[in-house]
């Protein structure tokens, strides 16, 4: 867990949106997230002028976004306690960051999200910080392996700064910055892919 934003641009949480949706589609009230990623747990279940002279500028190309890969479902060696995870995070979606955070009433950091589903559904004690908990015992998971309840790190230069729980199909849910609250974000996001340093499975 570090004090700093994970994530480039605005504090403003990205808003969530229903699988396939433009970006100005509505997002989804964080009470409905569950509902609309209904199939991904069933699936489980069975196996985001200024006053004064215009000044025009030229648009500069933009390159094309890189590709999104197909993510295969990997069942997870332990299904129910993946479920379980699984549905508690994503139940936690919308609860508001704070940094040293680790309870739903007090908002959450990173690692204190982590920290708080495996303990809560499982009562598993894992390590407090985003560092800690990449360095912890388990087997080091390749992207197109990931199972539902993979813990996945982010950071740069060597050092890992972020850590979320993945839940399925590229997405994981975690506890951004300063300023925004639990959210699901893709692995393939441009931010996300470019900074991922990991993957570490905890459960058995």
């Amino acid at each position: 867990m570090n004090h700093v934003a994970h994530y480039p641009g605005s504090a403003d949480p990205a808003p969530i949106l229903a699988p396939g949706a433009h970006a100005g589609a509505p997002a989804l009230a964080p009470t409905r997230v569950l509902l609309r990623y209904a199939p991904l747990l069933g699936a489980l279940l069975l196996l985001a002028g200024c006053g004064g002279r215009e000044q025009v500028r030229a648009k500069r190309p933009q390159a094309p976004p890189p590709p999104s890969r197909t993510w295969t479902m990997v069942q997870p060696d332990n299904p129910a306690a993946a479920n379980a995870v699984l549905m508690r995070a994503l139940g936690l979606v919308g609860t508001p960051y704070r940094y040293g955070g680790n309870t739903p009433e007090g908002g959450f950091d990173c690692s204190g999200l982590v920290n708080y589903v495996y303990r809560d559904m499982l009562d598993l004690r894992l390590p407090r910080t985003s560092r800690d908990l990449a360095a912890y015992q388990g087997p080091r998971i390749q992207p197109e392996r990931l199972a539902s309840g993979d813990l996945v790190f982010f950071g740069s230069r060597g050092q890992v700064t972020h850590v979320g729980i993945y839940v399925g199909e590229g997405r994981f849910v975690h506890a951004p910055s300063t300023g925004g609250t639990v959210r699901l974000d893709y692995l393939d996001g441009a931010y996300w892919r470019d900074h991922y340093s990991g993957a570490k499975r905890v459960l058995k």
